[in-house]
This record gives structure tokens, sequence and C-alpha cells, in this order.
């Protein structure tokens, strides 16, 4: 196991164990954030634990081009039940992802800490939410790390307050997305719920080559 010094530098992903565990330490600054998602990296960890760092083999993304929406969702897309926007409202949004109940887990991994640091990324136009409001409230939303250059968008949590809020935030999303031609849309790792959206797993070989593809 790599523990991280005050160096701004990581182990190569294939370090990673079979869970995926790359490196134990650091911290949370911009510039290793930065670091780590354009090397393909990402912090995952709870407020009892230290700073985990992760690089998944195989890897959960979705071409832009592949999204999948079911009848019933495009139902509720063309009836235009929820208004979206976007940065609009980034604190509520991490906030709500953070509260959210889950099934199978009692805490979150979105400490105050990984709050106070995404809010940052947000600041310098890095980390961007989307909205989904209804009635004036805010129902769902999403947010992630957008790697402009290389026309990566990385997916971090999205949270719902009514069935499909969210759903309906990512589609419209995905749309933006692919009108400026991103190439992949990265989901980390597998759940039944991105599947079912048009999310597959790849290795991690496949990802950092779609990574580095463009951009720096």
């Amino acid at each position: 196991m790599f523990y991280l010094s005050s160096a701004l530098a990581f182990p190569e992903p294939s370090k990673a164990d079979d869970d995926g565990l790359l490196a134990i330490g650091g911290d949370l600054s911009t510039k290793r954030l930065l670091l780590a998602y354009n090397s393909g990296i990402f912090p995952w960890y709870e407020d009892d634990q230290p700073i985990l760092w992760w690089s998944p083999d195989p890897r959960m993304i979705l071409y832009p081009e592949q999204l999948k929406v079911s009848k019933s969702l495009q139902k509720t897309i063309t009836k235009n039940v929820f208004t979206v926007t976007y940065n609009t409202a980034f604190s509520e949004v991490i906030h709500n992802c953070a509260t959210a109940k889950r099934n199978g887990q009692n805490g979150t991994w979105i400490t105050a800490e990984m709050q106070e640091a995404y809010i940052q990324l947000h600041n310098q136009g890095i980390a961007i939410s989307v909205e989904v409001w209804k009635d004036g409230a805010l129902v769902g939303g999403l947010y992630g790390i957008d790697l402009k250059e290389k026309k990566v968008f990385c997916g971090e949590s999205m949270f719902s307050k009514q069935s499909d809020a969210s759903k309906v935030g990512f589609c419209h999303l995905v749309s933006k997305l692919r009108q400026k031609e991103y190439h992949v849309i990265d989901c980390q790792v597998y759940t039944a719920h991105l599947e079912s959206l048009g999310a597959e797993e790849v290795s991690r070989d496949q990802f950092l080559a779609l990574l580095n593809r463009f951009g720096d």
C-alpha cells in the first residue's frame, strides 16, 4: 500500500490492489484533486478513515451517445415536469448528495472536508452541479468534475427527492456533453442504476486511454 507524503504525486494506477485502492493519505487540495482526476484516480472514504484514493478495475463509464432513456422517463422529460439549471446551487446539491439515504450505507463518503474541497473546485469552475427543480423547490441534482481539455466528465454523486428527478438532470447533462463532443462520462464503479442508463464496465487501461486521448 502506498502512503502519500506532502509531495504532489501518485503511484501509477496499475499499482492499485484488487479492490482498486491505490493510496492512503495526502490532502484534498485543488492541485492534488486535479492531478488525481487527470490520472484516473478519485478519493472515497468515510469520516473515521484517512483519505483513500482509488483507481478501480474495471471502471464504470458511459459513452454519451449510448445513453438509454426508458419510455416512462422520456415521457417525464417531454412533459417538462422539472426545470433543470446548472451551477446555481452547488453547495445545496453536494449537501443533499451527502445526506441522501442510500440502501446499504449507514454514513456518507461526502464528508464535510470533502464538501469544502469540492466547493473550492466549483469556485474555480472545475466542479459543476446540475439542479433539478419543481415548483421552486430543489428536488434532485448531481455534481462532478469537468475535465474540459480532455472532454471527460467525472460524475461524483446524485440525489433525488422525487421519482426520476436525478435521472432527468443526468439526461439533460448527457445531452449537453454530447453536443460538446465529450468522449466519456466516468461513473467510477458499477451500480444497476447506472447500467440501466447505458453505462458499462471497461478495463482500467481502456478508461485511461480514453482519459488521455486528448488534453494535458
